[in-house]
C-alpha cells in the first residue's frame, strides 16, 4: 500500500517499516549548502536548543540533541563508531559534525529496510559529498560503492568570483549486495554523432538517398523516411571460412563478419545497402530507429535543473526534476518494485515511482510537505488514487495534541486541509495572515484572495476585528478565521457584519469574514468562496500523469 508519513523518518522507519522490505532509496537529505564554511565548522558549545528542521530551513546544529545521538552510536562500537569518532578529531562540535551524526543512525536503517536486491542513491552537493561518501562506506561497506554520479544540474553563472561556479551535485550510489538490480540506462544521440553518422535516407518506396547539407543541419527530412547510417561489414581478423562472395559481390580482404546463412537473412530483412559499383562493398543497415542510444555514465549532463517556466514545478526550493528520478527509479528497480524516500519534500521520487508503477513509501517530518505531495498525488493522478497517510491529525483530540506542541506544524496542516498556501516566515512579521488562496473570476484577470488566520489557542471577539482590519489593509475579497473551538456569539455576530463579496461569475454571496471549527474542517467542510476550479493553491498544480500499474507487496508492520 503506497503510504506517506509525517514525523522524523529515524521513528518512521523503526516503527513501521519492515526488514529488507524495500527495493531502492533514494534521498536528498536537507542541508544548508548556502552557509559559508566558518559557520559549518564553526566550534559550538552543545547549549543550544534543538533546531527543528521545517521546510526551507535546512540547517542542523551541534547541540543537546546531536550530542546525545554521538554517545550513542559511539557506544554500540564498530566501524561506524570509529568513524564517528575519527569525523570528531577532525570536525569538533561544528554543524557539519551535527549533519554526520544525525545521518548515521538513518542510513543504518536505510540498509536495514534494503533487500538483499536493492540499492541507495543519496543526493548532496559538494560542501559534504566527500565525508558522506566516508559514512556510506560504513554503512554498507566500501566493496558496495557503486558510482558517484556528477549531475550538472545548471550553466555556469556570474555569481562566483573567486572560484569555479558551481554547477553541479553528486548523486552517491550503493549496493545492498552484489545481487543488486541495475538496469542499463541509454540516452540520446549527440547531435555530431546524428549529422556525421546518420547520413542516408531510406523512402516507403524503397529509395535510398544520401541527407543533404541543409538536412543534417536542421535534423530535418521529408515525413516517412527512416535515416540508417552504412556499418561496415568486413572481418577485422583473417576469417578463411567467411570469405564467400555474395549476389556477384567480393568479399572483403579478411573476409565477412557474418556467415552465409546470417547475410542472407539480413538481406531478407532489407539491412543491406549494396553499391552501385560490382566491386563496391557491401554495406549493413543500421536504422537510428532501431538504436537504443549511447549507454548512460557517471556523468549527466541531459538533464537540467527545472526552470520557472516548467509545467512540473511547483514553487518547492530543492524540488528535483522528474526526469533525474525516473532515470534512478528505471536504473535499480523494476515494475512493481518498493521506492522510499525519506526525506521527500515535494515529492518527486513518490510521483515518478507512481508513473513509472512501482509502490512507494514518501516521509517528511513537516506537514506543510506532506499537505503538498496530497495535493500533488491529486493534481497528477486524480482522487482516486489509493494511498495511506499517517501521523496526520484526523481527530480533534489529535488536531489539540499538535497545536499544543508545535504552533508552525499546527498551522500548515489546518492550511493544507483547505489547501492555502501558507506565507513565507523568512519575509518578516505575518501582519496577521498565516496563508492565502487566489482566485480568478472575471474577464479582466485581476488576482483576488482569501486571507487566513489560523489559531490553535483561545480566541475572542477581537480576533474578528483584527481579521476584519487585514481584509482592509490588504484589499481581499474574503478573510477566514480558523479556530480549535466554537465561536461565540459576539465572534458570529462580528463576522456577519463584515458583509459579503459579490462575484461577477454569478448571484452568489459570499461572506467575507468566515470563522471555520477544526471540527468542521474535519468533517469536510470548507470556505465559502467562488469555484475552486481556478484557484492557485498551495504550489503550483501538477501536471496530470498515468501510472502503470505494479504489484502490491505488502510493505508495513503490523
Amino acid at each position: 500500500m503506497n503510504t506517506l508519513y509525517y514525523g522524523d523518518n529515524l521513528d518512521i522507519l523503526k516503527r513501521y517499516v519492515k526488514d529488507e522490505s524495500v527495493d531502492l532509496v533514494y534521498l536528498d537529505p536537507p542541508f544548508n549548502s548556502n552557509a559559508t564554511y566558518n559557520v559549518l565548522f564553526a566550534q559550538k558549545d552543545g547549549s543550544q536548543s534543538s533546531a527543528q528542521i521545517r521546510a526551507f530551513e535546512d540547517t542542523w546544529q551541534w547541540d543537546q540533541n546531536a550530542i546525545w545521538t554521538y554517545e550513542t552510536e559511539v557506544e554500540k562500537g564498530g566501524p561506524i563508531a570509529d568513524g564517528l569518532r575519527a569525523f570528531k578529531l577532525i570536525l569538533g562540535d561544528s554543524n557539519m559534525m551535527a549533519y554526520l551524526t544525525m545521518m548515521a543512525p538513518r542510513l543504518q536503517e536505510l540498509r536495514r529496510v534494503l533487500k538483499p536486491t536493492g540499492s541507495l542513491y543519496l543526493h548532496c552537493d559538494p560542501t559534504a559529498s566527500h565525508y558522506l561518501k566516508i559514512l556510506l562506506d560504513m554503512v554498507f561497506g566500501v566493496e558496495n560503492f557503486g558510482s558517484n554520479i556528477i549531475w550538472k544540474r545548471s550553466d555556469t553563472h556570474n555569481d562566483a568570483k573567486n572560484q569555479f561556479p558551481a554547477v553541479s551535485d553528486h548523486i552517491l550510489f550503493y549496493r545492498k549486495s552484489i545481487k543488486s538490480i541495475f538496469n542499463r540506462q541509454h540516452t540520446f544521440h549527440a547531435g555530431k554523432t546524428l549529422k556525421e553518422w546518420y547520413s542516408y535516407l531510406e523512402f516507403p518506396d524503397g529509395t535510398i538517398r544520401k541527407m543533404t547539407k541543409s538536412e543534417k543541419e536542421s535534423q530535418s527530412f521529408p515525413t516517412g523516411a527512416r535515416r540508417f547510417n552504412a556499418g561496415d561489414m568486413a572481418s577485422p581478423n583473417p576469417r578463411p571460412n567467411l570469405m564467400y562472395p555474395y549476389k556477384g559481390f567480393p568479399f572483403p580482404a579478411k573476409g565477412w563478419r557474418y556467415s552465409k546463412e546470417k547475410m542472407a537473412d539480413l538481406d531478407a530483412a532489407g539491412k543491406l545497402l549494396f553499391p552501385s559499383d560490382p566491386n563496391g562493398r557491401i554495406m549493413l543497415k543500421r536504422y537510428l530507429d532501431e538504436q537504443e542510444g549511447p549507454i548512460v555514465g557517471d556523468i549527466w549532463t541531459d538533464i537540467s535543473q527545472l526552470r520557472a517556466f516548467d509545467a512540473e514545478r511547483m514553487g518547492y526550493p530543492t524540488q528535483k526534476p522528474e526526469a533525474l528520478l525516473e532515470r534512478i527509479i528505471n536504473a535499480s528497480s523494476n515494475p512493481g518494485d518498493v521506492v522510499l524516500d525519506p526525506f521527500c519534500g515535494c515529492g518527486t521520487a513518490v510521483v515518478a515511482a507512481q508513473k513509472l508503477g512501482r509502490q512507494w513509501i514518501g516521509i517528511d517530518i513537516t506537514h506543510l510537505a506532506i499537505s503538498l505531495m496530497k495535493r500533488r498525488l491529486e493534481d497528477a493522478f486524480g482522487p482516486d488514487l489509493n494511498y495511506r497517510v499517517i501521523g496526520e491529525p484526523t481527530t480533534y483530540e489529535e488536531a489539540l495534541s499538535l497545536a499544543n506542541q508545535d504552533k508552525f506544524q499546527f498551522q500548515w496542516w489546518s492550511l493544507g486541509l483547505i489547501g492555502a498556501r501558507p506565507v513565507d516566515e523568512k519575509k518578516g512579521a505575518d501582519h496577521g495572515i498565516d496563508g492565502r488562496l487566489y482566485f480568478h473570476d472575471d474577464a479582466s484577470g485581476q488576482t483576488k484572495q482569501v486571507v487566513i488566520s489560523v489559531k490553535g489557542g483561545g480566541t475572542n471577539v477581537a480576533h474578528v476585528r483584527d481579521l476584519k482590519g487585514v481584509l482592509e489593509r490588504e484589499k481581499a475579497q474574503i478573510g477566514v478565521l480558523i479556530t480549535m473551538d466554537e465561536p461565540s456569539k459576539p465572534m458570529r455576530a462580528e463576522a456577519a457584519s463584515g458583509g459579503f463579496y459579490e462575484s461577477p461569475w454569478g448571484p452568489n454571496k459570499y461572506p467575507r469574514v468566515q470563522i471555520l471549527t477544526i471540527h468542521e474542517l474535519l468533517d469536510g467542510k470548507r470556505i465559502d468562496m467562488p469555484p475552486i476550479s481556478q484557484v492557485n493553491q498551495t504550489f503550483r498544480r501538477a501536471p496530470k500523469q498515468s501510472s502503470k500499474q505494479g504489484d502490491q507487496p505488502t510493505l508495513i508492520s503490523d
